[in-house]
């Protein structure tokens, strides 16, 4: 009888220990959200395709501990992503991509409301304690050489303001080259979506220095 307690006790030690140790690596991994619209989303790919799973295989091969969400919402403005800021910060990400204003642009919204609302999420994330990473966009000469002007100054003017890590361009190529672009010829496909992990990741080693 003393033997099989011994067993069952010794049995559940071992199990406590897995538990808690578990605990501790979950513990341990950095979490990134990604904050942004379809663009980081995944519209139209699998979920092996997506922003988060590329970057997950890509610290995975370097072994580093990460834990990627992808909080992103296919066709948000930076009005919606305003709006919905708060509820995800509740998630208490270490580091956050944020990346919106693409929509802003396509339905020609004023580029000085999408910097205010930028702005105003930079801020929240900031306080938060979260590191920030931020992502530009730009304008097709089709808008307008005023607005194209207005649109791509502001996310370098944020940046700097805030002193953000920032990476300028998202679709840094990508964007016109049909070989990484769906056919709406707008949105990444999987091997485009390759080549914005791979440009991203490098800022996202530098917003891990911290930890």
């Amino acid at each position: 009888m003393n033997c099989s307690f011994n067993k069952t006790f010794t049995n559940l030690f071992f199990v406590l220990l897995l538990v808690f140790s578990s605990t501790s690596v979950a513990e341990q991994s950095v979490k990134i959200m990604l904050f942004g619209d379809s663009l980081m989303a995944g519209h139209r790919l699998i979920q092996s395709e997506n922003l988060a799973s590329a970057l997950t295989n890509r610290f995975d091969q370097d072994d580093i501990a990460v834990r990627l969400i992808n909080a992103s919402v296919s066709g948000n403005t930076s009005s919606n992503g305003l709006a919905r800021i708060d509820w995800s910060l509740d998630d208490n990400p270490d580091v956050m991509v944020l990346c919106l204003g693409a929509n802003d642009m396509l339905r020609g919204i004023d580029p000085a409301l999408t910097k205010e609302n930028l702005s105003t999420m930079i801020v929240k994330i900031k306080e938060s304690g979260a590191t920030l990473v931020f992502a530009g966009m730009r304008s097709p000469e089709s808008m307008g050489e005023d607005y194209q002007s207005q649109f791509d100054q502001l996310y370098p003017d944020l940046a700097k303001k805030h002193n953000l890590i920032f990476m300028p361009f998202l679709l840094e190529g990508v964007v016109l080259d049909e070989r990484f672009l769906q056919s709406d010829y707008k949105h990444p496909n999987a091997l485009g979506i390759q080549i914005i992990a791979n440009n991203l990741y490098p800022y996202l080693i530098t917003s891990l220095k911290e930890f």
